[in-house]
């Protein structure tokens, strides 16, 4: 992202749905709903595609070995409801839940992690508003990066609430697991490199 704050949603006093969202500009920003508030951020910068690029390459790499799913990076949509459409920076969702959510135009439903790479202009929205809706809906498993400070907070939804976040940083030469996909190691010193 460029730095600047533009996490405040465009306040209406009617709750935007997904029937407004599809006629939202294509100006390569991205566009959400959360709770029918409309958000808009700028297009990324480098340092947050390098860090998308190695994280979907990582992902992708471990599902061509073990086919359990698939992975996806944004744009793509992710409807929740008519009132909450968010587009993550990277998204699995495993086979046994694809028939039920994957369908031509975009993911209506709940995939089984999201990650958000967070910046100036979107860090506090990922922590808070997007980690509720997040919760809320029954995502397995979130992953907040964050490239100024070469951390990542995994958020594990245990009982229909996350637990407290597992702070993993590149300096302690941590390594990123889920048991969504056994065996799947990334090393943080190679996400954050560069």
């Amino acid at each position: 992202m460029d730095g600047t704050d533009r996490t405040a949603p465009t306040r209406s006093a009617v709750k935007l749905t997904y029937d407004d969202f599809v006629l939202f500009p294509d100006d390569r920003k991205r566009h959400e709903l959360i709770d029918g508030e409309h958000y808009v951020t700028p297009s990324p910068n480098l340092r947050h595609q390098r860090v998308l690029g190695r994280l979907y390459l990582a992902i992708g790499n471990y599902l061509a070995i073990h086919p359990v799913g698939e992975v996806f990076c944004a744009p793509l949509d992710v409807v929740f409801s008519h009132f909450d459409v968010v587009e993550p920076d990277i998204l699995y969702v495993s086979h046994e839940r694809a028939a039920e959510v994957l369908v031509p135009q975009h993911v209506r439903g709940v995939p089984e992690l999201v990650v958000e790479i967070a910046s100036k202009g979107t860090r506090r929205r990922d922590g808070t508003i997007k980690r509720r809706l997040y919760e809320r809906v029954g995502v397995s498993e979130y992953w907040v990066v964050d490239p100024e400070i070469d951390v990542v907070r995994v958020y594990r939804n245990t009982g229909n609430i996350f637990e407290r976040p597992i702070e993993l940083r590149r300096d302690a030469g941590d390594t990123l697991t889920t048991p969504l996909m056994q065996g799947l190691e990334i090393a943080l010193a190679g996400v954050f490199a560069g």
